[in-house]
């Protein structure tokens, strides 16, 4: 009897931690494909998110096989964005299991392939890896 009580608690807590919240895991996901516009129309860009801590959202733009280039992070009411996408153009917003980001007027040069990341992907101390040797 005692026996299989225990193995029934062990069946409960393997199937209540079998959720993301209690594994700690994030995750991030943006819908697939295209997006084809004329110049002079607004786009929004929409990425889903889940995660059991503060939300901290990042987008990046990436062109051609250039590396991503930061455009701007989200951190719960707060929206800090690089100066060159600092323009009335681009605008973001952050809500509970969602962030998009809005270009309006969009331009040729807004052809690129759109990402959102979510939390830092670099964890160390941002003063060690511009040390001048």
């Amino acid at each position: 009897m005692e026996s299989a009580l225990c193995t029934l608690l062990s069946a409960l807590v393997v199937l209540l931690c079998s959720s993301p919240e209690c594994k700690g895991e994030d995750t991030v996901s943006q819908p697939a494909g295209d997006v084809l516009l004329t110049q002079g129309e607004t786009v929004e860009i929409e990425c889903n998110y889940e995660t059991s801590y503060t939300a901290y959202l990042f987008w990046y733009k990436q062109k051609g096989r250039g590396a991503p280039e930061y455009m701007m992070k989200l951190i719960g009411g707060t929206i800090v964005k690089s100066p060159e996408f600092d323009k009335d153009r681009f605008h973001a917003e952050l809500k509970k299991i969602s962030v998009s980001v809005k270009i309006q007027d969009v331009d040729v040069t807004d052809s690129a392939v759109y990402y959102c990341a979510l939390r830092p992907t670099v964890t160390a101390n941002p003063q060690s890896l511009n040390k001048k040797l």
